[in-house]
């Protein structure tokens, strides 16, 4: 436990971070599992939901949950996938 108040409210502070973080995380996660699935499935609806992923990652990138170069690999994976699919 920290000892003084700055470092209480660093604690605080770290953990209102982690938890927001995760959240963006998550939800990053899930969309780009969900473009996988889809392009298992041969689904034509995945490249309107590609659009909503790569804004997704591009905002995760732009509040630093991400890395810029996490996100450029990301995108890039994904896009080959899907151009792979025509």
């Amino acid at each position: 436990m920290p000892n003084k108040k700055s470092a209480e409210k660093e604690l605080r502070k770290a953990i209102k971070r982690k938890a927001a973080n995760k959240k963006v995380n998550d939800q990053l996660k899930g969309l780009v599992k969900t473009n996988l699935k889809q392009l298992k499935a041969n689904d034509k609806k995945v490249k309107e939901d590609f659009i909503k992923t790569i804004k997704a990652i591009d905002k995760a990138a732009k509040k630093g949950v991400i890395k810029k170069n996490t996100a450029s690999r990301k995108k890039s994976r994904l896009m080959k996938k899907i151009n792979a699919l025509k």
